[in-house]
């Protein structure tokens, strides 16, 4: 099985839907699942005053609904099937929105969300830590900017291929 191939046909359905796909997994246990993350991409237009949508309580990052899920899992269904992209019989396609913690992955995830709270692990430790958690400040230059809080809040820059894991965290 071809993960790649896979991916190229999620994201040809994705786009045709206006998505984006945020990841494709692979996992057997039991059962065979492909899961694959959709996600709308964002818009960041201003407020129709002229101002700032965000400002404007405008929802610059609409969700992902069930009928998203389907039209996508429908027509993936089909091409992975058609080209038999899936060896063997009996296999469980989920497709969903990222949710609240999504992971954080490509260099335009850090980006997008940068504001946010978010935690990140890393494989080396960076000075003494390998467990980040604070705003993220942007990416440049193949690193990430993080605000850290704390006794001395700090801005740290991690580097992308440095980091095992990252995910936004749920704030209400």
């Amino acid at each position: 099985m071809n993960l790649e191939k896979i991916r190229a046909a999620a994201e040809r359905v994705a786009r045709s839907e206006g998505l984006e796909i945020v990841d494709v997994e692979w996992k057997v246990g039991k059962q065979r699942f492909l899961r694959v993350y959709i996600d709308r991409v964002p818009q960041r237009n201003p407020a129709p005053d002229g101002g700032n949508a965000v400002e404007s309580g405008e929802d610059t990052d609409p969700k992902i609904s069930h009928s998203d899920c389907e039209r996508v899992s429908q027509q993936l269904s089909v091409i992975l099937d058609v080209e038999e992209l899936i060896e063997g019989p009996g296999y469980i396609l989920e497709v969903s929105s990222p949710g609240l913690d999504r992971a954080l992955k490509k260099p335009g995830d850090f980006a997008r969300f940068t504001g946010r709270l978010a935690k990140i692990t890393t494989s080396e430790p960076i000075g003494d830590a390998k467990f980040f958690e604070g705003r993220l400040a942007g990416f440049a230059d193949g690193k990430v900017k993080m605000e850290l809080k704390g006794k001395e809040p700090r801005t740290v820059e991690i580097p992308l291929e440095g980091i095992r894991k990252a995910n936004l965290v749920v704030e209400f």
